[in-house]
């Protein structure tokens, strides 16, 4: 069994080093956005939003506020240090309740670390969260079945999932969303990111 915050409170100043890049998925945030049109107001979510607060001058772009949310108490305090105006909160996103709904959901490279029995319950929260017309862009390994298992290639033993590219597609129209766009942007490795869309009105 991985520690999922013990694992992060470890490893969070990687990315924040010289070797991390720091443009890693903003052109995809960048595509995601757009599809919110001119004009977007509201609230964004980062979940899974760690200490790299490299998104947040865009989100501020398309005039949303922001919220994040992290197992990691390190993280967050690196990132709220970093960035006090965003609110943040410390917790595990399949328990936590939100305020509000949210016009704009991120996920890179978080949510893959979910039990694969509870990826199917979190992926229709968050896209209930989203307002009418509301956008949510996430990363997640890019198989054609589910699978998951634990890996310490960083050090810290981690725990990561997938429930492959045709149940994600089934649950993004099951959830009320349109897929807009799905990308292997690091092939060949297995590294997908879908742009989704809830339905307006």
């Amino acid at each position: 069994m991985t520690d999922t915050a013990a694992a992060y409170d470890q490893l969070a100043e990687r990315w924040l080093d010289a070797d991390f890049d720091p443009l890693n998925g903003i052109k995809q945030h960048e595509r995601a956005l757009a599809f919110l049109g001119d004009g977007a107001r509201g609230w964004a979510l980062n979940v899974g939003c760690g200490c790299n607060t490299r998104f947040n001058p865009l989100l501020r772009a398309h005039g949303l506020e922001i919220e994040g949310i992290d197992v990691s108490s390190r993280m967050l305090a690196l990132a709220q240090a970093a960035d006090p105006g965003v609110t943040l909160h410390h917790a595990d996103i399949c328990a936590w309740q939100p305020p509000r709904s949210y016009r704009f959901i991120t996920a890179w490279d978080s949510m893959w670390h979910v039990r694969l029995e509870e990826q199917r319950p979190l992926m229709l929260k968050l896209m209930g969260m989203l307002d009418a017309g509301g956008v949510m862009v996430f990363s997640a390994g890019g198989l054609d079945a589910p699978h998951e298992h634990d890996d310490a290639t960083m050090g810290p033993l981690v725990h990561y999932s997938t429930l492959g590219i045709p149940a994600l597609l089934a649950l993004v129209a099951e959830g009320g969303c349109v897929c807009r766009h799905l990308e292997f942007d690091q092939y060949p490795q297995k590294h997908v990111y879908l742009i989704v869309q809830r339905a307006e009105g």
